[in-house]
């Protein structure tokens, strides 16, 4: 479970509220038209902003360039840089930009504030970056997971005693919790590359990431808390709920980006799991119990910041980026659980050897 599960569980709530609220600055007539005589407030601004490459004084480098990267009156050979290609960069989606920042810029005059756009809210680019903040706050997340893995790493294999025919650690869980620390990177990294560059592809890879670390984390949740150790057994927890979790990922990528449909299926596998890993903490009576409900209150309380959306502060600081600067500490605490759990189950398994 843990931060992996609260990954996929706030993502779902962000789809959620920013389905909801997506449309606003879509049909923003400030929007839609540009308020320069030059387009006597009648002509689209986005579309117009395709065919000249203009808007008011501001000219588009990209619009010199099709879609595809080929120039619009050039030879085929005189395609766009290919660092250009690969952020994405492009007529379109830099005329979505400069025209949500120009209605954004009528709208403060007006004083009206902030409307999303496209379901997200109008953030302020630094280079490449489309959420610098988020995606910045996402590599120390993956950093965070990279080194709670690591130390976990060390600690089952060098510190802790190994059985004394197989040098197999003692700790039944911890394959396991390889996976998952490889699993949570991976889905920290596709979010630091969505928040950089949003588009299709970032999107897909972000949430199956996403949804594939929640649905691991609701399997290892499961072995840990019924303490299953055979391997049979626990191909017989697994196999459903992998078999279940494949469908949607693939639902996801290939029939509909449904983000209600994703979001109910996170909501149910996440709330079962906190459910069961605050029960089992106290019916256990675990030694580092309140680690344990410590990072599942945080998570909860981090939670609030999804619920509460609001605008970027300056074009840059929104609830989103809150969220991911609270599961920083919250992914140490977790990992430090992981490892406290891995030195009492060892020191359990010595003691009934011994």
């Amino acid at each position: 479970m843990g931060v992996g599960l609260w990954v996929s569980l706030l993502v779902a709530f962000g789809c959620l509220f920013g389905v909801l609220d997506a449309t606003a600055g879509d049909a923003d007539p400030l929007y839609r038209y540009t308020l320069h005589d030059m387009y006597l407030n009648t002509r689209n601004c986005v579309v117009q902003c395709e065919k000249t490459g203009n808007i008011g004084d501001h000219s588009i480098q990209h619009c010199e360039f099709s879609f595809t990267g080929v120039p619009r009156n050039g030879s085929w050979y005189m395609q766009e840089p290919l660092y250009l290609q690969w952020k994405q960069l492009n007529c379109r989606s830099d005329c979505r930009y400069y025209c949500m920042m120009q209605s954004e810029y009528q709208r403060e005059k007006l004083g009206l504030g902030p409307a999303k756009y496209h379901g997200k809210w109008p953030f302020k680019r630094v280079f490449v970056f489309q959420e610098p903040l988020s995606a910045v706050l996402s590599a120390f997340n993956l950093l965070m997971h990279f080194i709670g893995w690591l130390t976990f790493f060390i600690l089952v294999s060098y510190k802790l005693p190994l059985r004394p025919q197989s040098r197999r650690t003692y700790y039944e869980y911890t394959g396991l919790w390889h996976i998952y620390g490889l699993l949570s990177m991976n889905a920290w990294y596709w979010s630091a590359i969505f928040h950089t560059r949003d588009f299709d592809l970032t999107e897909k890879l972000d949430y199956s990431s996403a949804v594939a670390v929640l649905g691991y984390s609701l399997i290892l949740s499961l072995l840990r808390i019924f303490n299953v150790k055979d391997e049979a057994s626990r191909v017989m927890f697994a196999a459903p709920i992998l078999a279940f979790v494949t469908t949607h990922i693939l639902y996801l990528n290939f029939y509909e980006m449904d983000y209600g449909w994703n979001m109910k299926v996170c909501l149910v596998m996440g709330v079962s799991q906190i459910l069961m890993w605050v029960i089992w903490g106290g019916v256990t009576r675990h030694p580092s119990r309140f680690k344990l409900w410590t990072a599942m209150l945080g998570c909860a309380l981090a939670m609030l910041l999804e619920i509460y959306d609001f605008p970027p502060f300056h074009g840059y600081v929104d609830a989103h980026a809150l969220w991911h600067a609270t599961t920083i500490p919250l992914t140490y605490l977790w990992w430090s659980f992981i490892k406290d759990d891995a030195k009492f189950r060892t020191s359990t398994l010595v003691k009934k050897v011994k």
